[in-house]
């Protein structure tokens, strides 16, 4: 794919110690599958670089993205979708280097799955994150396992069950944002410059390996347990296959309970 019909930009940084990665198909930003392979590349190409100290994940547009490609959650393409979904978050989790995220306006669905498997969320205090999956009649999978160890298991029930949004002020509150700012690019890079820039990017990874390595394999575990069961059982459900195509006819959805 050509760097100008990518739908992600990829740069280096900071002497070649922050790469910059920008979702680039505004206003949407979804996250579908050349969107995912794109980031999966980026994220192989430059991780290892022994100087690099960091990523930065941000957005073109207003919003970082309203979520996942619903077209590709239908039963003949969701297993691929899905698992390559996951292939993303698996590796982000397993980043050596922190990834900072920097969101604003909607952040949605399969957007916001993507930012909580990065590390430091910095936001602007009016954008807008939730799971509205289960009001299509699905769930969200890897967001089951990301949001539980970051925002707690009630305040993760909340909204996984519910489907509302919420805005930057209630993120920071229940600490799915760490950073709250009118410019949250211009936040990660004073951050990534006072705290990381001057670092040993050796002792950095890790320092990082040391942070994480009890909380990312019981993620992976349960992401591999989720993804059983939303492909085996919930795409043979009658409702999970309704409330898509509802939505994608744009009409109420007709529930069966089964």
């Amino acid at each position: 794919m050509s760097e100008a019909s990518s739908p992600l930009k990829v740069w280096l940084e900071r002497d070649g110690s922050l790469l910059r990665l920008r979702l680039a198909r505004p206003k949407a930003n979804i996250v579908d599958a050349a969107m995912i392979a794109a980031l999966r590349q980026a994220l192989g190409e430059h991780l290892q670089a022994p100087a690099l100290r960091a990523v930065l994940l941000d957005a073109e547009g207003p919003h970082f993205s309203f979520g996942a490609s619903v077209d590709e959650h239908m039963p003949d393409q969701c297993a691929q979708m899905l698992k390559s979904l996951h292939g993303l978050v698996r590796e982000m989790l397993d980043s050596p280097v922190p990834i900072l995220v920097a969101l604003r306006g909607q952040c949605l669905g399969g957007g916001l799955e993507v930012a909580a498997a990065g590390n430091l969320l910095f936001a602007a205090p009016d954008a807008k994150f939730g799971q509205p999956e289960i009001r299509l009649g699905v769930f969200a999978p890897a967001a089951s396992c990301l949001l539980p160890p970051r925002v707690g298991q009630a305040c993760a029930e909340d909204l996984l069950w519910s489907g509302r949004s919420i805005d930057g002020a209630e993120g920071h509150r229940i600490g799915l944002i760490d950073v709250l700012a009118e410019d949250p690019e211009a936040a990660a890079l004073q951050w990534f410059d006072e705290h990381i820039a001057r670092l040993s990017a050796s002792s950095l990874r890790f320092a990082v390996r040391a942070a994480r390595c009890d909380i990312v394999p019981g993620i992976k575990q349960k992401l591999d347990t989720v993804e059983a069961l939303y492909l085996e059982e919930l795409m043979a459900s009658h409702d999970a296959v309704e409330g898509l195509k509802a939505f994608l006819e744009k009409r109420s959805a007709n529930w069966e309970n089964r």
